[in-house]
């Protein structure tokens, strides 16, 4: 793991929210560097402004003041064009919730990003197998999202967002939907990515176990970081259901 290459570089980053006549401060000029092939956890009490640190680094929503640079390029100065692209490019997104289209094949839901990417890196088909297997689900490649488990369902996530091979892979609460079984497969499918791969893997979780698999803890209180605690790494896992 390289310590030379901030994938993600956040400065003084401020969200202020309006709430009638109050303004909510979500987040408090945070500053935060993570870097290339790192996997960091980012956990905090409910309202701590954990998930929306995670939107604004993925270009889904934009600060109040502040800036956050992703892969060497400043986010915070681009149209939603721009954003568009670098999301599709630089960015895969893993949720608590699956998002898998129910009428599409395994393989069919992890192909799709390639084939809206403008300048397709990969053959659609022959990637989607390819991280399939790496995820251990070559068996379940024509299955539809109704016939996986829950687990197998969210490493189809996993699969479709790294479709394109982004630097970055950003996971809110991938586990929060998972019988505990199910949260140690994703957690050791994600683990697997970050080895494998190289991708950095930033995580916002109440997962002590997810958590504690990470290279760095990072704690949010009230909007700023009150707690960054390296913790032991703990190693992944065979894949198994």
């Amino acid at each position: 793991m390289s310590q030379n290459h901030a994938v993600i570089h956040v400065r003084e980053l401020t969200k202020e929210l309006p709430l009638g006549k109050v303004t909510v401060h979500a987040l408090r000029g945070v500053n935060l560097d993570i870097y290339a092939g790192e996997m960091v956890s980012i956990v905090g009490p409910s309202g701590s402004g954990k998930s929306t640190l995670l939107g604004l680094i993925g270009g889904l929503d934009s600060p109040t003041r502040g800036t956050i640079h992703i892969d060497g390029v400043d986010i915070t100065r681009m149209n939603e064009d721009q954003l568009t692209e670098i999301r599709n490019e630089k960015i895969g997104f893993i949720f608590q919730f699956f998002n898998l289209i129910p009428t599409l094949t395994a393989v069919e839901n992890v192909a799709l990003p390639i084939q809206f990417a403008q300048k397709p890196k990969f053959k659609p088909e022959r990637r989607a197998r390819e991280l399939l297997t790496m995820l251990g689900l070559e068996d379940r490649l024509h299955h539809r999202p109704a016939e996986l488990s829950g687990g197998q369902q969210q490493r189809v996530a996993i699969a479709r967002a790294l479709a394109n091979n982004p630097p970055l892979l950003l996971a809110d609460e991938p586990t929060g939907n998972l019988d505990t079984e199910s949260g140690q497969i994703v957690l050791e499918a994600l683990k697997h990515v970050q080895r494998e791969s190289g991708t950095t893997v930033v995580i916002v979780t109440h997962d002590t176990d997810l958590a504690n698999y990470a290279d760095r803890n990072i704690t949010l209180v009230d909007g700023e970081i009150v707690e960054r605690q390296p913790v032991q790494r703990v190693p992944a896992a065979q894949f198994n259901d």
